[in-house]
């Protein structure tokens, strides 16, 4: 394998990472056609199998997801850079990667030079909207650039009874008012309110379903009792098998922690019972996405509106003794990604190409007849939906993940996947890489990084992690102040 061949910068469009700001934005392009409405829909921590239509989990009912992939398309190899809620939903909105936008977790900052996509929008004649859970930079509620109306609630924000700042008015809310209901609700008296002589943007963004899962009252109990079969990689850093397995120590070091099956967020739930509790908050959310088909085919925009829905990162549960996110085995980095737009292409596709959320931003250029900045790499997957012969296929995604001070259970990961080999680098730590024949092995079981057969690979693949970060400007760890108690560290509580 010739390292050449793992890196195809002109065909991704990796041809310019510098910082370009929204002052310096003058598109030179006329507009080819008429500008389409686009409507963006994100959830929280939804991995990209839990649908009703993928029978991952025999129980779970999703009609309006699974109207959505029915009538459109469901990518099922859609991948973050960053799996982790900021530095996903910064990706999303700047069309960068982490290490370039620099919002690398939870806390760190907006650094203030950032241009978010809707801002273009805006310019090019578009009235936006945006609806819910912005966190990403700070835990601020504050309306942000880019957007004509603002609704949304500091950090997490609860499920129950939320205080939403409504374009710089704080109003809270009583008497059980759940909070997907109530953002569903208000993004689409904002459409029914919108100038229709303007296209729009909506980006509806859901609290749900971050853990701390509560299902809206007509769902809770709907599920109770039901169970999901284990995944095969559950039980290995329990029995010991992981060592003949070749996985890293730390994976087995976190099965009893905050992010571990025998410790779940500091506590001794039931495994099965939390995934119920997940699955029953998903419901309010495919009411949400019905709810909004719904009123698109009422007003006749059911045909011409792209509709997008995306989670901004996966989800762990129990693959390899782990729950959660951060780490870069599949079911943490792959995201449901389901996009319908009658007009452009038809409907049942699952093409099986790698997207990025990265990818976002250009697709909504796309078909907005907005030309792309050249700071962001992505590139649009319409062409992928529509069968272009010429689309451009992305050979490999990316990855990364800088260590958390809160949670200091996950290394700093890097790492580069094809459609037949993953590799995973860790930086700051003792311990091994990891080296995964997708092909033959697709539940990340067998770690071949010692096998000589695949030295050849694993440095291929390396030097292309490093030539991404070079010509990405990513060669830099980056460092904040950070003096407080760990979050996350239940063996050294209270300690600096």
């Amino acid at each position: 394998m010739k390292n050449t061949i793992l890196f195809l910068s002109v065909a991704l469009g990796f041809m310019s990472y510098s910082s370009g700001t929204f002052a310096n934005y003058n598109p030179e392009e006329p507009i080819k056609k008429k500008p389409r409405n686009v409507i963006f829909i994100l959830t929280d921590d939804h991995r990209y199998d839990y649908m009703g239509f993928t029978g991952k989990v025999p129980w779970l009912e999703t009609p309006n997801m699974d109207r959505l992939a029915a009538e459109g398309a469901y990518l099922p190899n859609a991948f973050v850079t960053t799996s982790l809620c900021s530095p996903s939903r910064a990706s999303i909105l700047t069309g960068q990667f982490s290490h370039s936008h620099t919002i690398v977790d939870n806390q760190a900052p907006d650094p203030g030079n950032l241009t978010y996509f809707p801002q273009y929008l805006q310019k090019a004649g578009y009235q936006t909207g945006f609806f819910g859970k912005w966190h990403m930079g700070d835990h601020g509620d504050e309306p942000q650039p880019g957007f004509s109306h603002w609704e949304s609630f500091p950090g997490q924000g609860v499920y129950y009874n939320p205080t939403l700042n409504i374009n710089g008015t704080r109003v809270a809310y009583k008497d059980s008012t759940y909070i997907t209901d109530l953002l569903t609700e208000h993004a689409l008296d904002w459409l029914k309110k919108r100038n229709k002589k303007k296209p729009f943007f909506l980006y509806l963004s859901h609290k749900a379903v971050h853990a701390g899962f509560q299902p809206a009252r007509r769902h809770k109990g709907r599920y109770k009792g039901r169970k999901i079969t284990l995944p095969k990689t559950y039980d290995q850093t329990k029995t010991g098998e992981y060592r003949d397995l070749k996985w890293p120590q730390w994976v087995a070091d976190q099965r009893i922690s905050w992010h571990g099956v025998d410790y779940m967020y500091h506590d001794n739930r039931d495994l099965h019972a939390m995934v119920v509790d997940y699955c029953e908050t998903l419901l309010g959310v495919d009411d949400s996405v019905g709810a909004v088909m719904d009123y698109l085919e009422k007003e006749g925009l059911d045909e011409s509106t792209l509709v997008i829905y995306m989670g901004d990162n996966g989800f762990s549960w129990g693959e390899h003794g782990l729950i959660d996110k951060r780490h870069f085995y599949e079911e943490s980095v792959k995201v449901p990604l389901l996009v319908r737009c009658p007009e452009l292409f038809q409907g049942g596709k699952t093409p099986k190409q790698m997207v990025q959320n990265i990818d976002i931003a250009p697709t909504v250029f796309d078909v907005a007849s907005v030309q792309k900045p050249e700071n962001m790499p992505g590139v649009s997957f319409i062409p992928i939906l529509t069968g272009d012969s010429n689309a451009p296929a992305r050979k490999e995604v990316f990855y990364e993940y800088y260590w958390e001070y809160d949670f200091p259970m996950t290394p700093t990961v890097f790492g580069m996947r094809t459609d037949k080999y993953k590799y995973i680098k860790y930086h700051g730590l003792w311990d091994r890489n990891e080296l995964y024949d997708l092909e033959n092995d697709p539940d990340e079981m067998y770690n071949l990084i010692a096998d000589p057969d695949k030295q050849e690979i694993v440095k291929s693949m390396a030097t292309a992690i490093y030539d991404w970060q070079e010509e990405t400007q990513g060669m830099n760890i980056p460092l904040k102040r950070t003096i407080k108690y760990r979050y996350g560290d239940y063996k050294h509580e209270n300690e600096y």
